[in-house]
């Protein structure tokens, strides 16, 4: 049995090899594309059974060791991102009642908290009003490892509890730089039209741009790739990717 198990893992290992080099074809590794060549060439090669989510990674002239070089933020996709995300809010009273009104999957103030201490965590994204901070605050631990730690800085601590979960549902998207200086993000589905994947690419990479810290110098915008859940990754010039001048 552990010479046929070991034969299939090598059948499916080649396989795959076989098919990454089939949909390598056409693509020049050393070429940055413009942003619509890109997308039609990482669409064309999304061809799983399912539906692919296409995913930009954007490497940025900045340390994120020092703190005033950090970047962080949120981008309302114009076209959705394709995913339905189940959302949390920690809110009581008439804005619990909001939420539950919204859309919200989760609604609570003590009892969720003490779900979320449990290991409960069904959600994808968590929201919670500025008075319920004292609380969630004992969760740090918990959900600041998972990046769903509310913040004031990307709308998930707010008053404005309805805007904030449709806009979670709807296609508002968090980034956040990590260690080696590089930001990445769904930006939709290879389903979506090329021309929906372009403007979400470039409403993405807008956002980040404006999220420039004060500490970054030099070039920021120093790399971007997209690819597909199980494609290959696609280099753009930098130049074709904002709406505005590039930095």
């Amino acid at each position: 049995m552990a010479n046929i198990s070991a034969e299939k893992i090598k059948e499916t290992r080649l396989a795959g090899g076989k098919r990454m080099a089939a949909i390598k074809q056409g693509i020049d590794r050393t070429k940055a594309y413009a942003l619509e060549d890109a997308v039609k060439l990482v669409k064309d090669r999304a061809k799983s059974k399912f539906d692919e989510t296409i995913d930009v990674a954007i490497n940025l002239g900045v340390d994120p060791k020092h703190a005033d070089q950090m970047v962080r933020g949120v981008c309302m996709l114009p076209n959705g991102s394709g995913r339905t995300a189940r959302v949390a809010v920690f809110a009581r009273g008439a804005k619990a009642e909001e939420a539950k009104a919204a859309g919200a999957d989760v609604v609570g103030a003590e009892d969720l908290v003490e779900e979320v201490q449990k290991g409960n965590i069904n959600f994808d994204r968590c929201i919670a009003t500025p008075d319920m901070m004292g609380l969630v605050g004992r969760l740090g631990k918990v959900l600041g490892p998972r990046g769903l730690m509310p913040n004031p800085r990307v709308g998930t601590v707010t008053m404005d509890v309805t805007g904030a979960v449709k806009g979670a549902k709807g296609g508002s998207v968090e980034f956040r730089v990590d260690k080696s200086g590089i930001i990445h993000g769904g930006v939709g589905k290879s389903s979506f039209t090329q021309a929906a994947l372009v403007e979400n690419l470039r409403a993405f990479v807008d956002a980040v741009v404006k999220a420039r810290p004060a500490g970054a110098k030099g070039t920021y915008l120093k790399k971007v790739s997209i690819s597909s859940t199980m494609g290959p990754g696609v280099k753009v010039d930098t130049a074709t990717v904002t709406t505005g001048p590039v930095v």
